[in-house]
């Protein structure tokens, strides 16, 4: 439906539909601008206050016979603010109403003009929990949109760096940037992607990011290798957007989708940028070799327990200083569980008892489950390295596909030994080899289509690039 130029009919239409009696942080004010009367709509908590107070200095000083008959010349001639546009279908405008945009309708006018005075309520920027380094930038990603294209464009000062926008559910009609710079992008990648955000049919983007990955990326759910990289850091988000790489913000979401993404660039961190060359080689290898431990390190172990006589002379001391009283799968499947439920009891916990809990569950689950008989010393042991290890990297999706691999493994070796171990690793590999991106190309290139210069890019941490204008 389209406005008239009657404001009262407007008005009556719009209390109706927006059932403004009710909803008590829906609110309008009717006042005159040059003895026209005009009602003002706005959502509370969204609008800032100090802007519609200068405006509405300025209104006061319209006269009669100063107001023009076509609400455009108003908007330019009257209207003292930049972000101004108009709107005639009333479905628009209340879209608009309820992103936190403000309206206001004149009488004689058959436009709304959609005023831009959002000021959403965020917390201060700091640093991620998650993605934190040990030297750089201490900013990190907000719940605002605004705010985390302004942290880009802060670091990206060029007219090429794009930023759409686009909406997406029936429901919360979410705001979805897409972030890419022209020249650099995959045009096909980028297209596909706005593509499938379109032609989404869903009620709500509930879950934020996550509920969009898994609606423009459905396929293959059952490999548990990631497809997208997640970052806090607009640093890391600006880096990846000058290497060509598009970069997808959900508002309400504090962190960036980086896509597409392969197995090296989620392992990859901006503590390896932070530091000289030497520096930077030698903590990107150690995450390597770290990743690969965490993978492999209790199947070998348990495949070495389960034949010992394979067990090489400079290695005895791994063996067990006391027989097992339950079978080792169980005790290092237990321990997975029990590391996953203190891990979702630590999130819940009050941080003032994070520290004396932390110190109780670490003597019962540590000294006295050894006591008691329930687990040897050992499987502590390297389960404690799996645990701490895991940390070395900050993807949470690829810790857990590590966690469910290496628990498969466990499983095949324990039921069929040698064979078991094998093919567990075998079944390891495939899930990387066949696995592509979000764009269809290999998860693990440079190695499959092998590239010598651009592997040793990956694992050496070479002077930074300086691209030629």
């Amino acid at each position: 439906m389209d406005f008239s130029s009657s404001l009262t009919d407007n008005m009556n239409y719009l209390n109706n539909k927006l059932d403004v009696d009710q909803n008590f942080d829906l609110v309008y004010r009717t006042f005159y601008i040059g003895e026209r009367e005009a009602a003002l709509y706005c959502i509370d908590g969204f609008t800032k206050g100090d802007v519609w107070q200068k405006i509405m200095e300025d209104f006061s000083s319209i006269k009669k016979e100063d107001m023009p008959l076509d609400v455009l010349e108003f908007s330019k001639k009257f209207f003292p603010y930049s972000q101004v546009s108009l709107v005639k279908d009333d479905d628009k405008m209340i879209k608009s109403l309820l992103t936190g945009l403000a309206c206001l309708l004149i009488d004689g006018y058959d436009k709304c003009l959609v005023v831009d005075s959002r000021g959403y309520p965020s917390r201060g920027v700091s640093e991620p929990e998650k993605d934190k380094v040990l030297r750089g930038s201490k900013d990190g990603f907000v719940e605002t949109l605004t705010s985390n294209t302004a942290l880009i464009r802060r670091r990206i000062r060029d007219p090429r760096l794009t930023m759409e926008i686009m909406h997406s559910g029936e429901s919360s009609y979410t705001d979805i940037a897409i972030c890419y710079f022209k020249g650099r992008v995959d045009e096909k990648l980028l297209a596909t992607i706005k593509e499938r955000i379109k032609k989404l049919k869903v009620d709500a983007l509930t879950m934020n990011q996550e509920s969009l990955a898994e609606c423009i990326y459905p396929h293959k759910w059952f490999n548990p290798f990631p497809k997208f990289k997640y970052s806090e850091r607009p640093d890391t988000a600006s880096a990846s957007l000058l290497e060509g790489n598009i970069i997808i913000l959900v508002d309400n979401s504090p962190s960036a989708m980086i896509l597409p993404s392969s197995i090296f660039d989620i392992i990859e961190e901006a503590d390896d940028y932070y530091f000289p060359p030497v520096t930077g080689t030698y903590l990107r290898l150690s995450r390597f070799i770290i990743s690969i431990l965490t993978l492999y390190l209790t199947p070998t172990w348990l495949f070495f327990m389960q034949n010992p006589e394979l067990i090489p002379s400079w290695l005895q001391f791994i063996q067990l200083s006391e027989p097992p009283q339950v079978p080792l799968l169980f005790q290092l499947l237990i321990l997975e569980f029990a590391i996953d439920g203190l891990r979702l009891a630590a999130v819940n916990t009050p941080s003032m008892l994070t520290t004396p809990l932390s110190v109780i569950a670490g003597i019962v689950l540590g000294e006295y489950s050894v006591k008691s008989g329930w687990f040897n010393s050992e499987t502590m042991l390297y389960m404690s390295f799996v645990t701490i290890a895991n940390y070395s990297q900050s993807s949470f999706e690829l810790g857990y596909a590590f966690k469910f691999i290496r628990m498969i493994i466990l499983v095949t070796t324990a039921l069929f030994n040698f064979w078991g171990f094998v093919g567990g690793i075998l079944l390891s590999i495939c899930a990387l080899v066949f696995n592509k991106t979000i764009a269809g190309k290999s998860y693990i290139y440079p190695l499959i289509p092998f590239r010598f210069s651009e592997l040793k890019k990956r694992f050496f941490r070479g002077r930074l690039p300086h691209r030629e204008k």
